[in-house]
């Protein structure tokens, strides 16, 4: 059974959270250098089109840490990052599980549909993102604060008003169709490459009832899919970081680097309408690369992990169940 009815707790939703938070953790640890310079080369704003760039591409970010000798400030905000991933992943995944499973039972349905997933996928991902937005908002914030200066979990929440610390929901609530478009191009994918492998199959006489996707051809479709799916979100992406970044203001004393920032607008048309008038079309999708390199990277790390360790989370969650069950068994007898 998947939920104990004793317990009340959903153990099968439990271990599909946990996979998929430990997956989180350490594929955000492995990545993080390629985040961090990602995250501040999509914040940085030109004053007005022609203008000199701090940052020419994603190398300068790299090397700016390097020549300040702030090689660990590539990690700057790690913690929290890893405690929004955890936070966020066990949320998501335990949202998509329990609404999965509350979809079949009320339906009455042995399978789930296509439109009925998205559906599903979209509402864990929007309660997720409303649970973890002051930490996302805190560590976009660390993220971009000028190497060596970045402040603590607290600190940097504290600098700003409660209602500050949930700056780009909005946009992070639309995003969840990232994963719907996602799923509909792989699937729109994985049709065209079944229905061409049984053409073939039938040109030769060979069995069509066997026809699948192998495991190379599934990766190469994913991040295909994936790499559609940010290509159209890119410049909310953008938008959302930029409204996040730190106030360049507070945490650097270099005056010499003053003209080239300038204060982002807190809203998504006030973002938008700043990257239109400073950098044109081609500001939306600055730094597109590296956030397809980074999501299609951590995308696969998280599955891999996730799949490599669910059945031991799942059988040292049945060993728990049984010792909480066994330790309520021996307090009951106790006090009766």
């Amino acid at each position: 059974m998947a939920g104990d009815a004793g317990s009340g707790v959903d153990w099968e939703s439990l271990a599909e959270a946990t996979s998929g938070a430990i997956g989180s953790l350490v594929s955000t640890t492995v990545l993080y250098p390629l985040h961090i310079c990602k995250t501040k080369f999509q914040a940085e704003l030109q004053t007005h089109q022609g203008a000199q760039k701090k940052y020419r591409n994603l190398s300068d970010v790299f090397w700016e840490a390097i020549c300040k000798r702030q090689f660990l400030s590539l990690y700057q905000g790690l913690n929290t990052k890893n405690i929004q991933s955890f936070v966020s992943s066990f949320f998501y995944f335990y949202g998509y599980s329990y609404f999965k499973r509350l979809y079949l039972e009320k339906s009455g349905a042995k399978s789930i549909g296509t439109t009925a997933n998205l559906l599903v996928a979209a509402a864990a991902g929007a309660c997720n993102a409303i649970v973890t937005q002051p930490l996302d908002t805190a560590t976009s914030r660390m993220q971009t604060s000028a190497f060596g200066k970045s402040k603590g979990l607290r600190e940097t929440l504290a600098e700003g008003t409660w209602m500050e610390a949930f700056d780009g929901l909005g946009i992070s609530i639309i995003l969840t169709c990232n994963p719907s478009i996602q799923y509909t191009a792989f699937d729109q994918l994985k049709k065209r490459i079944i229905q061409r492998q049984r053409r073939k199959n039938a040109a030769t006489a060979e069995d069509n009832s066997i026809v699948s996707l192998s495991a190379f051809s599934a990766f190469l479709l994913g991040a295909v899919s994936k790499s559609i799916a940010t290509v159209l979100t890119y410049p909310l992406i953008r938008c959302k970081v930029m409204i996040q970044a730190a106030d360049p203001d507070k945490d650097d004393d270099d005056d010499s680097e003053r003209p080239s920032k300038s204060r982002t607008p807190k809203t998504m048309l006030g973002a938008l309408h700043a990257i239109w008038s400073k950098e044109g079309i081609p500001g939306f999708f600055k730094g597109l690369n590296a956030q397809i390199l980074k999501a299609v990277l951590s995308s696969a790390l998280l599955l891999m992990i996730k799949e490599k360790i669910s059945k031991f989370t799942w059988v040292s969650l049945l060993a728990l169940r049984r010792y909480l069950f066994v330790s309520q068994k021996r307090i009951k007898s106790v006090t009766v």
